[in-house]
Formats: structure tokens, sequence, C-alpha cells
């Protein structure tokens, strides 16, 4: 029965090495090997003579039993020759042959270091060429324009001339250029009168008389108290109709617009417009002011629908979503 010492079994005192795969012993198998050999010769050397069982002593140092007389055993055989020297050789390491791999890291930075020491290099010789050849007063005259002829005789050099390139451009691109354009601004004039508003108050203030009886007369519009100088703008789009002087408001301007509706305003400072002006919601017509029978800085503001019937100023300027005060 083997026994195992360690990591390799042992099968008997003749024991050879064991070979690799190329035919050659490893290092640590042969010294093994050896080992075992020797203990095979320290053994044999307490057997009595004419037999194969061992002595007494090496009976006892091994712990077993010694055969019985009437047993027999053939001699040992003799020890196997060692390999020869060129077997001998240290256990191969895996991968030994192969290049190790570069990490990526330093590859990246090898190759930064080699761009840049081609480039420094490349720099080197340009300056090098251009520091071999430097340019002379004919080179820079010839060049500005001046001939060999005025260079001989010993002329001044000329100062270099300007041409001036005239711009050409094909008229059909200047066309269409020009077509791109003019759309443009129509677009643009479009969609601000698409944003622009139908209706605006006529001033900011507060209303200090609504429309309907006052100290015993009809009061036929609205009045917005502000300071001397606040702006005042038509409501709507329309056409002035008078623009200057009137009885009882000092200074007015009364503006028809485009569906019939007439609007006074009344008491103003001065007037920023002329008869006949087309005018659009929100352009400024006139300035606050405290001319005629006023009782203090206001504008009178009233609204004539279909031209002669004097309305409410708040509920007409309501209905278009407009809120006086």
């Amino acid at each position: 029965m083997s026994t195992t010492r360690g990591r390799y079994p042992r099968t008997g005192p003749a024991l050879r090495p064991s070979l690799d795969v190329c035919g050659r012993v490893s290092a640590h198998r042969l010294m093994a090997w050896r080992t075992r050999s020797r203990k095979g010769q320290n053994l044999a050397r307490h057997r009595t003579a004419g037999t194969t069982r061992p002595s007494r002593p090496a009976e006892f140092a091994l712990g077993t039993p010694a055969p019985s007389a009437s047993t027999t055993a053939p001699r040992t055989a003799a020890l196997p020759p060692l390999p020869p020297p060129d077997l001998l050789v240290a256990p191969a390491v895996r991968g030994a042959h192969r290049v190790p791999i570069t990490p990526p890291a330093l590859r990246g930075r090898l190759i930064a270091a080699a761009l840049a020491v081609g480039a420094f290099v490349a720099a080197g010789q340009s300056l090098g060429r251009g520091s071999t050849q430097p340019a002379t007063s004919a080179d820079v005259a010839l060049a500005s324009g001046a001939t060999g002829a005025n260079l001989a005789v010993g002329g001044s050099t000329p100062t270099p001339q300007v041409l001036t390139v005239a711009k050409q451009t094909d008229p059909a691109i200047a066309a269409q250029l020009a077509k791109g354009q003019r759309l443009g601004a129509e677009r643009a004039a479009r969609e601000a009168e698409a944003r622009r508003p139908l209706y605006v108050v006529p001033t900011v203030g507060t209303v200090t008389s609504s429309f309907g009886a006052r100290w015993g007369t009809q009061h036929s519009g609205v009045d917005i108290a502000n300071v001397i100088g606040t702006p005042v703008a038509s409501v709507s789009d329309g056409v002035v109709l008078d623009a200057g002087p009137a009885s009882g408001f000092g200074l007015w301007v009364r503006i028809r617009h485009d569906d019939g509706t007439i609007t006074v305003y009344g008491h103003i400072n001065e007037t920023l417009t002329r008869v006949g002006a087309r005018v659009t919601a929100g352009e400024e017509i006139a300035t606050v002011g405290n001319r005629g029978e006023s009782t203090g800085p206001h504008l009178h503001f009233e609204v004539w629908q279909g031209g002669s019937t004097k309305v409410d100023p708040q509920a007409w300027l309501a209905q278009h979503g407009i809120r006086v005060g």
C-alpha cells in the first residue's frame, strides 16, 4: 500500500522521476526521487545476511511486525540510474516567452510624447530653413513692384500700391437678396399689425365724473383727471376730423373711426395731430389740459354712436374689453 509524504506519493524505493511534456525532469521531482532512494539504501543496511527482512532495530524504527521465517521475498532491485544532466532543468514558467502588454494609460502618454517630439523637430527644421535665406532689399523691392532697371540706377524704392478691386455681384443674386429683404420687412409689418391692439384706453387717471345727469344738466361724457401733459391716445384706428379750438372745450380733437363711431377729446392742453391724418389705436394725439370751461386738469371723453348718438363711454369701452379708471 502506498503512503504519501508531502505532495508526492511514494510507491516504492524504485520510483523513477516523472518526465514533463518536453521529456525533461522537473527539479523538485528529481529531489524527491533522490530522497526516497537514500531512505531505501539506509533500510537495506539493516537487513540480515541471506534474507530480505530487516533487522530488529529496523523493525522497531518502522513500527511494523517482522515477517515469518518461511516468508521470503526477492532481493531489492538495484537503484535506477540517474537521468542524463541535459534533462535536469528548472521548471518552466508559463507565459515567460510572451511580451508584457503595455497599459493603455502608458501607451497614450507614449503617443503624446512622440507627437510632441515630432512637432518640435519639424518646427526646428522650418526655422532653420527660414534663417538660412534672409530676405534682401532687392527681394522686398521686387515684391513691391520695382523693376531691375530702377534698382540698377540707384533709384528710390517705390512704395507698395494697394489695388482697389471693384466688388462684382451677380445681378440675379442681388435681385434675390433685395426680394428677400422686402419679403422679410413685409412679414415683420404684418406680424406687428397682428399684435397691435384694436382698442385702448384714451388716458390714465381717476374718473371724477361719469356719463349722465350732473348739476341739473346732461353730462355727455366721462372726465378722467390727471396732471397737465399726460398723454392722450386715440382709442381706435380712424381719421382726424377736427384738431384745434372748440367752444366750451378750449381745444379738442375729434376722430371718425372705421365703424363710423366718432370720439371726442376735450379740455386738452395741446394737439399733436392734424385734420385728415390717419391715426391708429394707441397713437398719441394730444395731452391732458385745463382749457375751456374746466374745474381742473382732466380729459373729457365722449363717444358718438353712428356719428350722432352720444352713449356712455365707459359702457362702450367695456364692450371692447377696455376699463377706464
